[in-house]
């Protein structure tokens, strides 16, 4: 059941531990869930041992001091240069490079939390679409640009994107001349990179902001190659933005913007990372609060965010379990959490990529230049089966390849409700092992006694005798524990708490 955000009253002053608002392994889960694609049960029980302040720092200086990922060696190439590969090898065609980085984005998901959770964020902002652009080094290039800026200064993020290679033809930058202005990309940076829709800018200051955009056109003649400005389309001519005249060009542009409509600006971008990170419904205090650290940290993403995952507003318990988890917070997330094996012959991050396009958010790609809306979005009626049988067959799979690693998930997991650390290490008490695994995969744990009942009973599988349970002769060490693991992953998949993060 989702919460209702409305009642969280918590503001951005740092959470601080203590008895009554315990470090727990709620919020640690809640932490991971939001701002990476979950912590394994080591990190889980490290994380125990740490200051929730230190941690977020960690976790975003990690992120800021993190290489990009290298270009592939086909990231710079032209058409003739995919054409030359395709003949050689017809494999190779151009939807095994766009596979290829797609795969690549889905590996640095998993492995490279902060950092490539917010270029999946940024991915969904400043949305391009491959399958229009069509090629492999356009889109290797804008993912390149998506984790160099993701934690960087917004203002230079917006500038670089703005003119990249995907962006320029996929808003038709690269057909935007003096005689014939496009207004495409002027319209989007405006209603949906910047301000919003209908938020104190007009028809003029769109059809006048095109003009000033126009010369990026140049090619020199290579299809594919990179899109350089021609001055001689350029519309050199007075224009006339938010109320200042002037001969106008894409750097003016984005000066008159920050310097006319900056709060403006920097309430839109907190409002995008105040839904995403914390709840679909918004507070409007906190969004105004984060808007002036953005506005006085001159737009610095990361210093936005220290704030806010340090605060007693996101560790309120209205924020946790308040999102839908999307296709690849579900996926992603349990794989990182359960941390199991599987067969060497399984390409786990093909499968991934795979199933995130079939239950709607094929990365590289959303569905419009909107971006996926999320949240209710994901779990329409013809994506549920989808969701719970992805989350079966990973298990199946790990089950096939190894089924002690399910035995060994459960042994040592901390238990939910303590601050101190105590592991479940070894315990004859049924109820409170099926407890203990419920509460860590559930968002806000367990409440309710019916589903509790119910996965207590899928616990117990047939052919354990009830009395053992009763007098001691079960035991974490039990033959059957994996076993009973695998059933209660089985049902945990259809739960709806489990479908929240």
């Amino acid at each position: 059941m989702m919460s209702d955000t409305s009642c969280n009253l918590d503001s951005l002053a740092e959470y601080i531990p203590d008895s009554g608002n315990p470090w727990n392994v709620s919020k640690i889960n809640h932490l991971y869930r939001r701002i990476a694609f979950g912590a394994s049960k080591a990190e889980v029980l490290a994380a125990l041992a740490q200051n929730p302040s230190t941690l977020v720092d960690q976790l975003i200086n990690d992120a800021i001091a993190l290489n990009t990922t290298p270009p592939p060696i086909w990231g710079f190439w032209n058409r003739d240069q995919f054409e030359a590969a395709e003949m050689a090898n017809e494999e190779n065609s151009l939807w095994f490079y766009r596979t290829q980085g797609k795969n690549q984005m889905i590996n640095d998901l998993i492995e490279n939390k902060v950092r490539d959770r917010l270029t999946l964020f940024w991915s969904n902002h400043f949305v391009t679409e491959d399958r229009n652009y069509r090629s492999p080094a356009y889109q290797s290039q804008y993912y390149n640009l998506l984790q160099i800026h993701a934690l960087g200064n917004f203002r230079d993020f917006l500038y670089d994107i703005g003119i990249s290679n995907a962006m320029l033809v996929y808003l038709n930058g690269n057909e935007n001349v003096r005689d014939r202005p496009n207004e495409n990309y002027a319209r989007e940076l405006y209603e949906l990179f910047t301000l919003g829709v209908d938020n104190d800018y007009t028809e003029d200051d769109i059809q006048e902001t095109a003009k000033a955009l126009t010369g990026y056109v140049d090619t020199n003649d290579i299809p594919w190659g990179d899109i350089l400005f021609d001055s001689g389309q350029f519309s050199n001519e007075s224009k006339t933005i938010f109320g200042q005249t002037g001969n106008w060009s894409y750097d003016d542009v984005i000066n008159i913007l920050f310097q006319e409509r900056s709060n403006q600006v920097a309430t839109f971008i907190c409002s995008k990372l105040y839904t995403y990170f914390v709840s679909p419904t918004c507070s409007e205090i906190i969004v105004a609060e984060m808007a002036q650290i953005f506005i006085d940290n001159n737009y610095n993403i990361a210093e936005v965010l220290r704030r806010l995952f340090k605060s007693e507003h996101f560790f309120n318990i209205e924020a946790i379990g308040a999102i839908i988890k999307s296709p690849c917070d579900l996926n992603l997330s349990f794989f990182n959490e359960i941390g199991f094996a599987l067969p060497t012959n399984l390409d786990h991050i093909d499968f991934y990529r795979s199933t995130v396009e079939v239950l709607g958010q094929d990365v590289l790609n959303p569905i419009d230049v909107e971006g996926w809306q999320g949240d209710d979005d994901w779990i329409s009626p013809d994506l549920l089966l989808g969701r719970w049988e992805s989350i079966r067959y990973i298990a199946s799979q790990a089950w096939g390849h190894n089924q002690e690693q399910f035995r060994d998930f459960v042994v040592g997991m901390p238990i939910g409700e303590q601050s101190d650390g105590n592991l479940l290490v070894s315990t004859t008490d049924v109820e409170l092992v099926v407890r203990t695994i419920l509460n860590y995969l559930f968002p806000r744990g367990i409440n309710d006694p019916i589903i509790f009942a119910e996965a207590l009973g899928v616990f117990k599988i047939d052919g354990i005798p009830d009395n053992y349970y009763e007098d001691g002769t079960w035991t974490l060490g039990f033959p059957q524990v994996p076993q009973q693991f695998a059933a209660l992953i089985n049902y945990i998949a259809e739960i709806p708490e489990f479908q929240l993060k």
